[in-house]
C-alpha cells in the first residue's frame, strides 16, 4: 500500500501513546519537546546503540540502528539492535534506561519493530527482549497473538490521533510527575480551575 507521509507512523510514537495519549499528541502533532533528567539519560544511553554498525560473532551478526519499515502497517522507525540469529532469524532488542520493569508501551514498542523486521526478511519474529541499561540485563518478550493485536489497534490509533484537531485530556496522575512536557501539557490545571470555580 502506498502511504502518504504524512499517514505514517513512527515506531517510537506508538511507545508514547500507549504510555499517554496526549504526550503523543504534543510530541508529534503540536512538535512540542522538552528534556528533563530522563530524557538526558535517555539520550546518553542511545548515544553508542544509535551510531549505525554491526559485529559478527560465529554465525549471528548484530547489527545496532538498522532502519525499519512496514507497507502493509505504514510503520517506520529504527531499531537499537537486530541479533540475527544463526539460522538468519531476526531478533530485536530494544534498549530502556530504568529499572528491568514491566512497562506495555515498550512491549508494544518492540513488537511494532518485530512486525517490520518480519515483512522486510520474510521471517517469523516470536520474540525479542528490551534492554534496561540500570541491571545491564534483557527481559525477554513473547511476540503473542494478544501483543500483536495491540500493537497493530495502536498503529490505527496513533494514525487518528495525528489526524484530529484537539488534544487528548491530560492523564493528571502519576505519570505525569516524570513527564518532560508537564510544562507543556500543564495536566493538574483543569482541576485547579474546576476547585476555583466552587470557591
Amino acid at each position: 500500500m502506498d502511504w502518504a507521509e504524512e499517514d505514517l507512523v513512527p515506531i517510537s510514537a506508538l511507545q508514547h501513546y500507549v504510555y499517554c495519549p496526549r504526550q503523543c499528541a504534543l510530541i508529534y502533532v503540536e512538535q512540542v519537546w522538552d528534556e528533563n533528567i530522563y530524557t538526558l539519560r535517555g539520550r546518553r544511553a542511545h548515544e553508542r546503540v544509535d551510531a549505525p554498525g554491526h559485529r559478527q560473532r560465529g554465525e549471528e551478526r548484530t547489527v545496532r540502528a538498522l532502519p525499519l519499515w512496514n507497507e502493509r502497517l505504514g510503520l517506520v522507525g529504527r531499531a537499537d539492535v537486530v541479533v540475527f540469529t544463526e539460522d538468519g532469524t531476526p531478533y530485536p532488542v530494544e534498549h530502556k534506561v530504568g529499572p528491568r520493569k514491566a512497562r506495555r508501551a515498550d512491549e508494544v514498542q518492540l513488537c511494532a519493530q518485530a512486525l517490520c523486521l518480519e515483512e522486510m526478511f520474510g521471517r517469523t519474529v516470536p520474540e525479542g527482549a528490551l534492554f534496561y541499561g540500570r541491571s545491564r540485563r534483557r527481559r525477554r518478550i513473547v511476540l503473542d497473538a494478544a501483543l500483536r493485536s495491540q500493537t497493530e489497534a495502536t498503529v490505527e490509533a496513533v494514525r487518528a490521533l495525528f489526524r484530529r484537531t484537539k488534544l487528548p485530556p491530560p492523564a493528571a496522575d502519576a505519570r505525569c510527575r516524570d513527564c518532560s512536557l508537564i510544562e507543556a501539557c500543564m495536566p493538574f490545571a483543569p482541576k485547579r480551575m474546576r476547585s476555583m470555580e466552587t470557591l
